[in-house]
């Protein structure tokens, strides 16, 4: 059959598609099912084997350098990559696969700048760093909420990327539904963390980056063999579908329409590339690894296996273009999150077929593998913190016991759980990428310009601390909810109302500096020079060898 041809078909198949789906949905759902199983299985075995806070928050530091690298690719590849990024591509083309460059080139400065140090300064969270030259009880009490502000902005996008997977997994196409599959995902979530802890969550994470990058694989052989191995065709299959012509394989489409939308291109950019190394479910798994050498050679390993996924959602998100319409994409999901399954479906057969019904069911368990595994990590990074910074060491002033402090740990695990439920139902037209999108802004003006002052700069106090951590995060936040991102347009979370005062939708551009400038400004007018001298030369020192962090 030509190209011309399946195209032209596509109507009928996809109106047989509706009723074969029915037939196969007993099979999908078992198969879905069996893996979400399954993964609750090793949550419970790894439960069993966390004794003390170390076990709970650093995995008893005893996981190996590809380990951790594989755990790290795992929690890194999230909603955004698989569902938001092939969605991003399919509709905008060029555009949409800027996402994977920037998420990419994003571990160098994790790499060269992070990594070691953080590993080396540090327990369990990254306000052990920051406390360490600084006054504890503000420093951390600044730390612990930023952590559970940029981790909560991250777990939107994962239950949004949840409840759309399911809902098209189910047939459901209602918002009740919708809703509904969120709140489940926020319970499992909780399950994941409360008993697992880090032991648990870590090897979910291992298993699900091995599944994810096999299921992406099948499913770039099979669309690379549908075009005989051409790119080129496949591009070209692509660009005439989408209804775009040539702008769907060039710069612009999304982000070149007028100045702002270029403006908001370059604040993405920036957003991207320095937000990762700011990012506290991130930050935490350095503290996983024995030596800071492990640490390293964690993130070479996760600098790999991620580069190797994004150049396969090529095959994903151009793949959906080639052989989806893209009213069929937008029709199953305004955002386009559920390009990535539609697209197992369509190339395993159409939702008629044995073939179609077994890929979708395997790349939807797939997808919400990496969307429990993920939800996890941040709501253990944010719990941990929590518990860790709030109430051990403000609240307690550094008297609880590790077995208070993992009990706290578990309650807050609960309390950020639903949260993100909440919020999770109202952001449901978004896209996921573009919601991860955000959570770097917000870790980027807050947490980065605090951890490099922290750790390169002699001149840096508690009050540059405070000023940067609240600075970068109120900036941040406040533009994002003064943005077309919650007001104003169609895919706004609030579309009824307009407060969007704010053009851009990423405030990357205005807010990093920002938070920067803050810190820089706070210490020079501070008078307080307690962080400074013997305690700056002896963190020096901790971050080059580790002598006295652990």
């Amino acid at each position: 059959m030509s190209l011309t041809q399946h195209l032209a078909d596509a109507p009928v198949r996809q109106l047989a598609a509706a009723e074969g789906a029915s037939e196969h949905r007993t099979l999908i759902i078992t198969l879905f099912l069996l893996f979400v199983v399954s993964t609750l299985a090793i949550t419970v075995w790894g439960g069993r084997r966390t004794k003390d806070a170390t076990d709970f928050y650093a995995g008893g530091r005893g996981f190996t350098g590809f380990q951790n690298g594989l755990a790290i690719s795992g929690d890194y590849m999230s909603a955004a990559s698989f569902l938001g990024i092939a969605g991003a591509i399919a509709l905008a083309g060029y555009d949409g696969f800027l996402y994977s460059i920037g998420f990419l080139v994003a571990w160098l400065v994790a790499l060269l700048l992070v990594a070691e140090p953080l590993r080396n300064s540090g327990r369990y969270t990254m306000g052990d760093v920051l406390a360490y030259r600084m006054r504890q009880r503000p420093v951390r009490t600044a730390a612990g909420i930023s952590t559970i502000i940029v981790s909560i902005f991250y777990l939107l996008a994962q239950m949004v990327g949840a409840g759309a997977l399911v809902a098209l997994l189910l047939g459901i196409t209602g918002e009740a539904g919708k809703n509904l599959i969120v709140v489940l995902v926020g319970v499992v979530m909780i399950l994941y963390v409360t008993i697992g802890g880090m032991k648990g969550t870590t090897w979910v994470q291992m298993i699900k980056a091995c599944l994810l990058i096999g299921g992406t694989l099948v499913i770039t052989v099979l669309v690379l063999h549908k075009f005989n191995y051409n790119i080129s065709s496949l591009l070209g299959a692509a660009a005439e579908n989408s209804g775009k012509g040539a702008a769907f394989l060039e710069p612009g489409l999304k982000y070149g329409a007028t100045a702002t939308s270029k403006i908001d291109f370059i604040s993405l950019g920036i957003a991207l590339v320095l937000g990762t190394a700011g990012l506290p479910h991130i930050l935490i798994r350095f503290y996983t690894v024995p030596t800071a050498k492990a640490a390293r050679k964690s993130v070479n390993w996760a600098i790999g296996i991620i580069g190797v996924f994004y150049l396969m959602t090529i095959a994903l998100g151009f793949g959906a273009a080639a052989l989806l319409s893209p009213k069929t994409i937008t029709e199953s999901d305004a955002a386009g999150n559920t390009a990535a399954p539609l697209l197992a479906q369509e190339i395993g057969g159409g939702a008629d077929s044995t073939g179609g019904a077994i890929l979708l069911a395997m790349i939807s368990a797939v997808a919400f593998a990496t969307i429990l595994a993920v939800v996890a990590g941040l709501t253990l990074a944010s719990s941990s913190s929590f518990a860790h910074d709030l109430y051990a060491n403000v609240i307690r002033r550094g008297k609880a016991t590790d077995k208070e402090e993992v009990k706290a740990a578990r309650v807050s695990a609960v309390i950020i759980g639903a949260v993100a439920i909440v919020l999770g139902i109202f952001a449901g037209k978004l896209n996921v990428a573009g919601l991860v999108a955000l959570a770097f802004a917000v870790a980027a003006s807050a947490n980065l310009p605090t951890i490099l002052y922290s750790l390169f700069w002699k001149r840096f106090t508690t009050q540059g601390a405070l000023w940067s951590i609240y600075g970068g995060l109120v900036s941040s936040v406040v533009l994002v909810l003064f943005s077309p991102v919650v007001t104003s347009k169609p895919t706004s979370m609030f579309p009824g109302a307009d407060i969007a005062w704010f053009p851009l939708e990423n405030p990357g551009l205005i807010s990093i500096p920002l938070g920067f400038l803050c810190g820089w400004i706070g210490s020079l007018l501070s008078k307080d020079e307690s962080a400074n001298g013997e305690k700056y030369a002896e963190l020096e020192v901790r971050s080059l060898t580790g002598t006295g962090a652990h």
